[in-house]
């Protein structure tokens, strides 16, 4: 069972397990705006493939879906996960995030209770496997390491709402004894990101002849790791990984904004020459965000030690593939709204 399977890295997580030829995959997505069925219209007719139109923060709904379908393991992607949505509405943040992770840790218990009661011999909790973010850790400076040890120091609405959906599941874990597994990821991209987050927003700024926004200097560090990627590391977790315990996932890719941004410019050079001039000369400065992090880096070494999962993708060609894949599916941009939400301005506390 996938949270949140229709999202970006959800549904990246869902073409792996089809791939995989997972016997059942039940997808739990309301379809907000990040989430959309043109995402996996491919995985649609998998035989094996269900998908569940509901809101994790409905608790009697998340009770009835997984007594219904009685899962192993539940991979819970499922949030809101934009800062700068974060910073102009926090509310949202607040209910899906710590309110709809509770909701699942309470029908997971529940489930596990069912499941003693009917049998006096060996039996098998659900697996819950809670997918989080480094932003949890807060900001690093020009040297070190996020590790799976790393005080919690969030900074937004989003990494603090976050920070408090992992302090419940290993609450849940040293209480009630659910079987939980927790992955904290550093920044994703690739194919059928929504075109709010800084790459899709690059791209089709550029592509569309408009302004280029970098915030600040463009001298914020972010570790990248393509989606596919992130998504073969969670299965791995999910499946192989010790109880309780957390798992760092990192892409060894680490790049100021400003770096991201000129990279996308030369590769759309090469592709997509403009009519006149560059895609850098588009480039424009400005104001920064509220409690913007300076520098987020993963420490993957218990995943890669452990689980001997490691990163395929380099930077480089990652970007380049996700470029051509947007080249390539304007139409998937147009029909999730993406276009409209590119040329907004968020996270300046209410204004654009």
């Amino acid at each position: 069972m996938v949270t949140g399977g229709s999202g970006f890295i959800g549904s990246a997580v869902i073409r792996s397990l089809v791939a995989e030829q997972y016997a059942q995959i039940v997808n739990i997505d309301i379809l907000t705006y990040a989430g959309n069925e043109a995402t996996l219209l491919n995985e649609a007719c998998y035989p094996g493939y269900k998908h569940e139109k509901a809101d994790i923060r409905d608790a009697q709904a998340m009770r009835r879906l997984i007594k219904k379908y009685q899962p192993d393991a539940i991979m819970h992607l499922a949030a809101e996960s934009h800062v700068d949505r974060s910073i102009d509405g926090p509310g949202e943040f607040i209910s899906t995030n710590i309110q709809g992770t509770y909701n699942l840790l309470e029908a997971v218990r529940t489930e596990d209770d069912r499941r003693l009661a009917l049998t006096d011999q060996s039996w098998r909790r659900v697996r819950f496997h809670h997918i989080s973010t480094d932003e949890v850790y807060g900001t690093l400076g020009a040297s070190g390491y996020f590790h799976e040890e790393s005080p919690y120091q969030p900074n937004s609405p989003y990494s603090a709402s976050k920070a408090a959906s992992d302090h419940l599941v290993r609450a849940w874990a040293e209480t009630f004894g659910t079987d939980t597994v927790v992955s904290n990821c550093s920044n994703n991209y690739g194919p059928y990101q929504y075109p709010e987050k800084l790459i899709p927003v690059v791209i089709h700024r550029a592509l569309a002849e408009d302004v280029i926004p970098v915030y600040g200097k463009g001298d914020n560090i972010r570790d990248w790791l393509f989606v596919d990627d992130h998504a073969t590391a969670l299965i791995e977790v999910m499946g192989r990984g010790e109880s309780g315990r957390t798992y760092n996932i990192g892409g060894d890719s680490e790049r100021t904004n400003l770096e991201v941004v000129e990279t996308i410019c030369r590769v759309l050079d090469d592709i997509a020459p403009r009519g006149n001039g560059t895609y850098s000369d588009l480039i424009t400065f400005v104001q920064d965000r509220p409690g913007h992090d300076f520098r987020y880096a993963i420490d993957a070494d218990r995943i890669k030690t452990e689980l001997g999962w490691r990163p395929q993708e380099r930077f480089e060609t990652g970007i380049r593939r996700t470029i051509e894949w947007y080249l390539a599916n304007q139409d998937w941009v147009n029909v999730v709204g993406g276009a409209h939400s590119a040329k907004k301005r968020q996270g300046l506390g209410g204004s654009e």
